[in-house]
């Protein structure tokens, strides 16, 4: 199961561009339809396994990527994003904001000159209005229930109420729902409405290649200001990432150290996602296949179990145990049973970033 995260922007800001590296793929940066593609998390723990356990099948966790194709401005009227593309962001996990720096005279921007911060706060804009939208809709609906409301019903409606205006309050503040101190069971009461502002975000901003030596300095810049803790600002130059995935590792590694880059952008990408929206990675050895998977922080090994198939997670009996280091340094799952470093958990085990997992369950 991947992890979904949406690709968002004003026009001519290189969202297309930026799916076309992420994915490897050959997208029509000019076409207004959606794209989606598939990328593989990188992870060197897994190939690691790989070589002790020689499986016979190697299986990474994959961030599969929507671009949705329509701008955030200029879309509908003076307005944003169509309703079936903004669908398609409600069911995302984390959004990536694409934000232009880079100067080109042959494409001109939409405002008229380059200003990553106006930009910035155009789109966040716009989120806020489709978030205000959902939430007048539900006040409205909450006030009709409530006329002819029970009184346990009664009390459930009042909640939400006051939490939807405390909402309501905030976003016209400019305040996003990800940067609110919400209890877990105000979390749970608003999560079916999958609010846009409340995912994580990454703001992705898209340089030129005369820039990339000063992409630390606007990258540290940016954060000062936009840096919270669901939201990041890293930036990158999306054409030379989009023409790196054309080559073949060597070749690309030598590219960029032609330009002082040391490490992918694109792995920064996911590796910042990952912490933005609090996924650990684990693994399992079942069936002749290693295979990683992505999950919350701390969620229970019952979850994981859910993760791999229903069943696992309706006929969950244990789980059986071992941190990566320690399968690393016994050299096989059979020493590893000989030292009894292998731990039989229960359902509410919080599971931990390099777990090796054996689950047991009967259906």
């Amino acid at each position: 199961m991947s992890i979904d995260i949406g690709i968002i922007g004003l026009p001519q800001s290189g969202k297309t561009t930026i799916f076309n590296a992420l994915t490897r793929g050959k997208a029509d940066t000019k076409s207004p339809t959606p794209h989606i593609g598939i990328a593989k998390v990188p992870e060197p723990r897994l190939e690691t396994l790989a070589d002790m356990l020689h499986p016979r099948k190697v299986v990474p966790a994959e961030v599969r990527y929507i671009d949705i194709g329509a701008s955030v401005k200029g879309g509908e009227g003076d307005r944003a994003i169509s309703g079936p593309m903004l669908s398609q962001l409600s069911d995302t996990e984390a959004l990536i904001n694409v934000v232009r720096a880079f100067p080109d005279e042959t494409i001109p921007h939409i405002e008229g000159s380059i200003d990553a911060e106006r930009d910035i706060a155009t789109v966040d804009l716009e989120l806020a209005f489709y978030d205000l939208g959902i939430i007048s809709r539900r006040l409205e609906r909450i006030e009709t229930s409530l006329k002819g409301a029970k009184p346990a019903e009664r009390q459930g409606l009042l909640r939400e109420q006051e939490l939807l205006n405390r909402l309501k309050a905030e976003l016209e503040k400019e305040k996003p729902i990800r940067e609110l101190t919400l209890t877990a069971d105000q979390t749970k009461i608003i999560a079916n409405y999958q609010f846009l502002t409340a995912k994580p975000l990454l703001i992705l901003v898209n340089i030129g290649e005369k820039q990339v030596a000063q992409a630390g300095s606007l990258e540290k810049e940016l954060n000062s200001r936009y840096r919270r803790a669901k939201s990041a600002v890293m930036s990158l130059c999306g054409e030379l990432e989009m023409e790196l995935t054309q080559l073949d590792d060597e070749a690309a590694k030598g590219f960029r150290a032609e330009f002082g880059i040391t490490s992918s952008g694109l792995d920064r990408i996911i590796q910042l996602s990952y912490e933005l929206l609090g996924l650990v990675t684990f693994f399992t050895t079942a069936s002749d296949e290693v295979k990683a998977w992505s999950i919350a922080q701390n969620a229970s090994a019952l979850k994981a179990a859910g993760k791999i198939h229903s069943d696992m997670e309706r006929g969950f009996i244990r789980a059986e145990v071992i941190s990566y280091q320690d399968l690393v340094k016994c050299g096989s799952l059979a020493e590893a049973h000989k030292k009894g470093l292998l731990r039989l958990e229960g359902k509410g085990y919080p599971v931990q970033d390099g777990d090796v997992i054996t689950f047991l369950f009967n259906v």
